[in-house]
């Protein structure tokens, strides 16, 4: 079987003949991936299988350096961004007050018109003819609720949502109506699926709470999911931390499969996460990499890997990756024991 036919039966559900767990491996730390290119020797990724490709990446913040300011960006909406902290720091937010007087709102032609003299859609096609066995991801960076802070500042959103309800809606439906358009524009681009990132939760449930999410996250993302499956694509969206407590709301949008799965967030338990969700949403993810990958011994690690590969992927609806890609603080014997099991498992 190809990569892509593994994928597309995962994320259906069906499973597939010797319950072959498809997965996904990645680095946050060049130092440590050079160490494990050195223990190997060769690059780690002549180990694993692929299962999955990305022929086009999309920005939904595009950003330009500031001229005689290294690390600085400002980005389409005039948010000041620093780059050498990490993660990427917000420095000045584009709207200091709740408002859009005297502010020019980007279109979606300013996000397209840059994407069409970079020829993005020759090239995907060009890597999608190289990539026909793989399951094919467009990947739009940024989220609504994400942008709704960076265009305003964290805490500013915070007290938008609370109190200035009427323009905190609209900057959301003008974010939504962006998103809505760049899906548009790339209905034509083959892929199985679009995947997007809007961090939604911390460790102890949704940050802005389950009932402001639902009035104003919700209806947003579902408009933009509606758009992706009437292509005939699969959605798949990056979240951080818990989002338990609206795991059926998001699955009632048509949220196909949930990235990242951090099982030390609230209500995060993969393995009840499967009894109480599995036949309606896929995971990807799972792997602890604030407990089971940094601080577990190899050998604890490998047994884990393997029970989560019986019980997650049983009728598929899994992809076995680490809930973030190796960090910095990742032991080599351990980033070792995880490459090495998911190597051997199938």
């Amino acid at each position: 079987m190809t990569g892509r036919e593994i994928l597309l039966n995962s994320i259906n559900h069906k499973g597939n003949d010797g319950n072959i767990t498809p997965y996904v491996l990645g680095f946050d730390c060049p130092v440590l991936e050079k160490k494990v290119n050195e223990h190997y020797g060769v690059n780690w990724h002549s180990k694993i299988c692929r299962f999955i490709d990305y022929p086009l990446f999309v920005s939904m913040a595009p950003e330009e350096p500031i001229p005689g300011k290294k690390y600085y960006k400002k980005d389409i909406f005039g948010s000041v961004i620093r780059t050498d902290k990490r993660p990427w720091h917000l420095e000045k937010p584009a709207l200091s007050k709740p408002s859009f007087q005297g502010y020019d709102f980007p279109s979606i032609n300013d996000f397209i018109e840059p994407l069409e003299k970079t020829d993005l859609k020759k090239h995907a096609k060009k890597q999608n003819e190289q990539n026909q066995n793989l399951f094919r991801i467009i990947n739009v960076s940024r989220g609504i609720y994400d942008l709704t802070w960076r265009i305003r500042g964290f805490e500013e959103t915070m007290c938008d949502i609370a109190t200035e309800e009427e323009f905190y809606g609209e900057l959301v439906e003008r974010i939504t109506d962006l998103f809505v358009g760049m899906a548009e524009y790339l209905a034509d681009v083959e892929a199985d699926a679009f995947f997007f990132a809007d961090d939604w939760g911390y460790q102890q449930g949704i940050i802005i709470g389950p009932e402001k999410w639902r009035r104003f996250i919700k209806p947003a993302w579902k408009r933009v999911y509606d758009k992706c499956h009437a292509q005939g694509k699969y959605v798949i969206s990056h979240c951080c931390g818990s989002i338990y407590d609206i795991i059926p709301d998001a699955i009632e949008i048509g949220l196909d499969m949930f990235e990242s799965v951090q099982p030390e967030a609230y209500g995060m338990n993969p393995f009840k996460l499967k009894e109480e969700f599995g036949d309606k949403m896929g995971f990807w993810g799972t792997l602890g990499s604030q407990s089971v990958i940094p601080f577990w011994k190899p050998s604890e690690i490998k047994e884990h890997i393997y029970k989560l590969k019986k019980a997650m992927n049983a009728n598929g609806g899994y992809i076995l990756a680490p809930a973030k890609s190796f960090q910095p603080e990742t032991p080599l014997e351990n980033a070792v024991a995880v490459i090495d099991a998911v190597t051997e498992m199938n």
